[in-house]
């Protein structure tokens, strides 16, 4: 019983370590890629066959960023939370241009706008 209780707290430090990996490399790229006007709330929660996954409110400019934390076992060795970080950072990057995309009504030239604040961040970037 006691051996039990100890590896299910093992989990629980592994689970924390890819979570605490996860937000350090998410917020090393958000960083990198200039977007910190964002608040960011980050969740270890079961996802089904997601590794991760990102919703963003671009109006209020903050995004909930979910780390699984029950990854489905076909999948488990493939999860990695540094690549995760990294994707989940790229759709917050690009997550003005998706907003615009769907709103109805947008203004003349705020597309064109939104692609030259990426551009610019990509120049950067890029070596």
């Amino acid at each position: 019983m006691v051996e039990r209780v100890f590896r299910v707290l093992d989990m629980a430090k592994k689970e924390s370590r890819e979570l605490v990996t996860f937000k350090r490399e998410f917020e090393r790229y958000q960083n990198l890629f200039g977007l910190t006007g964002y608040k960011i709330y980050f969740e270890h929660v079961p996802l089904n066959d997601n590794f991760a996954q990102i919703n963003c409110n671009q109006h209020d400019m903050c995004a909930a960023v979910r780390l699984n934390s029950e990854p489905h076992p076909a999948i488990k060795s493939h999860s990695n939370p540094k690549r995760s970080a990294k994707h989940e950072a790229i759709h917050l990057m690009l997550n003005k241009i998706t907003d615009l995309a769907t709103q109805r009504y947008i203004k003349q030239g705020e597309i064109y706008e939104a692609e030259e604040e990426l551009v610019y961040k990509l120049e950067n970037l890029i070596p």
